[in-house]
């Protein structure tokens, strides 16, 4: 007996995806009449893929009393030329003001920024928020997270700004009382060391500048871990702080 041969194929159907292809042998019995099959409606399932799209900004304008300021390139070498990894590379805490916001009131004062437009500073190492803007990364800060102002490569040069000091740190003592060389891991830090710039002093209740009592040239004790430390191109060590760290004048 003659048999016809009927390839059922599901490929491309998505509800039967899991079924193989079958061959189905019917006998010949003259001619055979298939019946065209109906349409099935299958569901669809529609995928949507979350998509971040960065905004594209022209122009960001800092509020308040917020500074936005362009982040300065972390460095890449040594001083030696040694390149460095990306975790090794330090923090920049230097940048270019682009603009300012409006002021604050303090009392019934109205209280400029004291930085302007163009201003190169540096700032506190973990103030602000980061954004992206023109292809570069910048910081949008408040005016009291930059310490000073700082028109050259040279650490001594920085201008405190508000409350804060310029501050030459005394070297480590190299060896004990028992005339023992440290390493450096062990060296203590040094909580003294030689005033070299001060601020123009806090704000007070009526948004007037007040003097701090502090001056270049004080040898001060402050405290331990207080301040942002810098280090200058003569490989002496800088910390700036407030003057509220400042625990005595010495003499």
């Amino acid at each position: 007996m003659a048999t016809s041969h009927l390839t059922a194929s599901l490929r491309n159907l998505p509800a039967f995806e899991r079924f193989q292809p079958s061959t189905h042998r019917f006998p010949f019995a003259g001619h055979v009449r298939i019946a065209t099959p109906t349409r099935t409606s299958f569901p669809s399932f529609v995928v949507k893929a979350a998509t971040v799209v960065a905004p594209k900004h022209t122009s960001v304008k800092p509020l308040g009393d917020r500074v936005l300021v362009k982040i300065k390139d972390a460095e890449e070498k040594t001083e030696g030329g040694i390149l460095l990894p990306t975790t090794a590379q330090s923090k920049p805490q230097a940048g270019e003001v682009v603009s300012v916001g409006d002021g604050k009131s303090i009392g019934n004062s109205k209280v400029d920024i004291d930085v302007k437009t163009g201003a190169q500073v540096v700032y506190s190492k973990y103030a602000g928020t980061e954004v992206e803007f023109n292809g570069s990364k910048h910081l949008i800060l408040k005016d009291d997270d930059i310490i000073g102002i700082l028109e050259t490569d040279e650490v001594k040069d920085l201008k405190p700004l508000n409350d804060r000091l310029l501050i030459k740190v005394a070297e480590a003592d190299e060896k004990t009382a028992g005339g023992l060389l440290l390493t450096e891991a062990t060296k203590e830090k040094p909580s003294i060391g030689t005033v070299i710039a001060v601020g123009p002093g806090p704000l007070d209740e009526e948004g007037n500048r007040k003097s701090l009592s502090i001056t270049p040239g004080n040898t001060v004790l402050y405290s331990k871990y207080a301040g942002n430390d810098f280090k200058g191109k003569d490989g002496s060590n800088y910390i700036a702080l407030r003057a509220t760290d400042v625990i005595a004048i010495l003499s």
